[in-house]
């Protein structure tokens, strides 16, 4: 994995949580399931994973809505997880 992005040892991690997730559940659960699950990893990795956390959206200066990450890791990383059969083309 490139180094060179901003917070890539946090993100290397989360992969690392992942496909323990992953390996340990399979494929086959609703999203929350995972969340849940990668939450419990995140933490037994020494990390800080908030939940569902409201963000402020801004377009030219103004408010234009609420985006609510999935997780956000360390305060400084959002990940938006996705749970599908697969990959549209």
């Amino acid at each position: 994995m490139n180094d060179n992005y901003q917070h890539s040892e946090i993100t290397q991690l989360f992969l690392k949580a992942f496909y323990r997730v992953y390996n340990k559940l399979d494929f086959g659960f609703l999203e929350k399931v995972y969340e849940n699950a990668m939450r419990l990893e995140l933490d037994k990795m020494g990390l800080f994973c908030s939940a569902q956390q409201s963000i402020e959206v801004y377009y030219d200066g103004e408010k234009v809505g609420l985006y609510y990450a999935d997780l956000i890791v360390n305060d400084c990383v959002i990940v938006e997880l996705k749970a599908a059969a697969g990959l549209a083309p």
